[in-house]
């Protein structure tokens, strides 16, 4: 220790919340084995992966922590000298931690008292009362930490899942945005071609037995089996030599439309038979006009009903009509819900999902918005763990008392050497910006936290994470 006022010092230490009636002879102890340092506004005291060998006890100023998120700094923490921290820092007597996990500065000058941990074992004898205190400021820190690692992950997913939305909804919208534009269109050649039609006197029984034909194929199931793209290039140019014979304009939209509806040359021959020429032309194309806006009508339904599917699912994913209590779920639906989130994702890789969802499978009382993130995490992980055209298998099943989820993708595998950290607070395999580190540490507490338990298995070409979760809380495992 190397301080010019001794006296001083012994007040300043008194002055320390953790440290608040000690004996003199204790604290003037701790004085004569630590050492005093101080440093100016903005000095960096910790740096990550630093060796973490002493407690630090603040006696002036504040010091300020950032944790390291893969090369980004994240506020987490303060220490100074108030009822949360207690004036103390750095490795207190029965923690873990060997090195940073990420940087320190001081707020204003700083001047501290630095205990090396060989001292630990003598303090503990000499002040067991203090020793206590100063495991109690550790758990309250460890709290805050863990507090603020869940904020930070649920502000991760919320990011993906908020470019996910949009990714997804991006298409539908634009589709639906395509769509009304041709309709628009469609609706005001109705009005020229429903003209022509009266204007070449066309029979109303001709013109009502057309429509029965349109109706008969839309809901023919023959009609519906889908075509070879080279069974519809000779349909097609089957029906563009017939159009052309038949003095019809626009003739390649057309022979697309009939072909797409399941017309054949031999369906229009029949009605040609009871037609003019000038009207058979004019309902051929009011009815190829009719056809294209009925599909456009189709389209518009499909493009909403993608955007309501996936407005369901985002309600349901992140708990949005529900409080923050336990409420029943069905995990099979939120994994369904998490796979058309995530939708976009696999189709830009490619991946192909098996879906083997246990029938009958019965709702469990839950944390739903929290179990929602292990599904999310474990499946985003799956996806960014398998190359292009990957296979992605998700099984549930349940037995007398457990429900169990099986995720498993055919990436390259966890190395063996650090399968037994995937767990740990802030370890991750992805590289910088692409992770938080912390998914599946959350995953693992979350599944405590729901009596269950977590497990994986890797070798090259199969990774499987099993999730086993109580189908009931018993009284003795309330969530």
């Amino acid at each position: 220790m190397n301080h010019s006022n001794p006296g001083q010092l012994l007040g300043d230490l008194r002055n320390v919340i953790a440290f608040k009636d000690i004996p003199d002879e204790h604290l003037q102890w701790i004085i004569d084995r630590s050492d005093y340092r101080e440093f100016e506004d903005g000095a960096i005291i910790m740096k990550t992966g630093e060796t973490v060998e002493w407690m630090w006890i603040l006696l002036e100023g504040k010091i300020t922590f950032y944790m390291d998120m893969n090369g980004t700094l994240v506020h987490f923490y303060n220490f100074e000298n108030d009822t949360a921290t207690g004036g103390v820092g750095g490795l207190i007597p029965y923690s873990r931690m060997k090195t940073s996990p990420g940087y320190a500065y001081s707020v204003g000058k700083t001047r501290g008292l630095t205990l090396n941990k060989k001292y630990f074992q003598e303090l503990e004898k000499l002040s067991p009362e203090l020793i206590q205190r100063l495991i109690s400021y550790m758990t309250e820190r460890a709290r805050v930490f863990a507090t603020r690692q869940l904020q930070h992950e649920k502000v991760n997913a919320l990011g993906k899942l908020s470019a996910g939305i949009a990714h997804e909804l991006n298409n539908p919208a634009a589709a639906i945005n395509r769509i009304s534009s041709e309709l628009n269109k469609r609706l005001q050649m109705n009005y020229t071609l429903t003209e022509n039609l009266v204007l070449h006197a066309a029979d109303p029984a001709l013109i009502k037995s057309m429509h029965e034909l349109l109706d008969q194929k839309e809901n023919d199931p023959v009609k519906k089996k889908k075509l070879t793209s080279m069974q519809r290039l000779e349909k097609e140019e089957e029906f563009t030599q017939w159009l052309e014979q038949n003095g019809f304009d626009q003739i390649r939209q057309a022979s697309e439309t009939f072909t797409e509806a399941g017309f054949s040359t031999d369906d229009f021959e029949n009605i040609k038979k009871l037609a003019d020429g000038g009207s058979f032309v004019a309902l051929v194309a009011w009815a190829e006009n009719l056809l294209c806006s009925r599909q456009l009508i189709k389209d518009l339904d499909n493009a909403s009903g993608r955007i309501s599917k996936l407005v369901g699912a985002i309600k349901s994913h992140v708990h949005m009509d529900r409080t923050n209590d336990v409420q029943p779920t069905n995990i099979n639906d939120d994994i369904e819900n998490t796979l058309t989130l995530l939708g976009y994702k696999i189709r830009e890789k490619n991946i192909t999902v098996d879906l083997k969802l246990g029938a009958g499978l019965p709702n469990i009382d839950a944390y739903v918005g929290e179990l929602n993130q292990v599904w999310t995490n474990l499946i985003d992980n799956a996806i960014y763990a398998m190359e292009r055209n990957g296979r992605l298998s998700i099984e549930t099943c349940c037995d007398v008392k457990n429900i169990t989820i099986k995720i498993t993708d055919n990436g390259s595998g966890i190395p063996p050497e650090i399968v037994s950290r995937i767990f740990d607070p802030f370890f991750t395999t992805k590289k910088v910006g692409e992770g938080t580190g912390i998914g599946l540490d959350l995953v693992s507490r979350i599944i405590k936290r729901h009596n269950g338990e977590i497990k994986v298995c890797s070798v090259p070409g199969k990774t499987e994470f099993s999730v086993c979760i109580p189908k009931v809380q018993t009284a003795s495992e309330k969530l």
